[in-house]
């Protein structure tokens, strides 16, 4: 159940931040130069629509595997590293960025691309990037604390 648990744990982590690294690095830059402005807001608000419940799973995963780790592998949060608290406090940040995200943003996203108000549009998209490229910084950041936080703690 262990492997399973970790197993889980990784695939969640590798969907949901290399989603966001694609996204923000790969196909935001690549729709600028291909498309115009209500284009590009149409696709956002699509492809939110496909990789967001994607990424709810990957929130419930985690969290939830997280915690298992903790309390049914190591006995509770007093066993476990520094490093892992500081892990699991991001984690929970980045969830809670997400919530953000999904409720309100890219809710004004969807109802501007909807009523074609692409002045609106722009800005929740803009708000959508900026958090993402936020919780895409706190991911990798995770990520590199989890692989070698064992090895840079004493």
């Amino acid at each position: 159940m262990i492997s399973l648990a970790i197993s889980l744990h990784a695939l969640s982590s590798v969907i949901w931040v290399g989603g966001m690294f694609f996204a923000y690095l790969v196909l935001r830059p690549s729709i600028a130069t291909q498309l115009d402005s209500p284009q590009q807001l149409s696709l956002w608000s699509t492809v939110f629509a496909k990789f967001f419940p994607w990424v709810w799973v990957c929130a419930v995963l985690l969290l939830g595997t997280g915690f298992w780790l903790i309390f049914n592998k190591f006995g509770g949060m007093k066993y476990v590293a520094p490093y892992v608290h500081l892990m699991m406090s991001m984690g929970i940040i980045m969830v809670l960025i997400f919530m953000h995200i999904f409720f309100a943003p890219t809710r004004k996203l969807k109802r501007a691309v909807t009523e074609q108000n692409w002045e609106g549009a722009a800005k929740s998209l803009g708000q959508i990037r900026l958090l993402i490229a936020i919780n895409l910084i706190i991911g990798l950041s995770v990520i590199v604390i989890a692989t070698a936080g064992r090895y840079m703690v004493g």
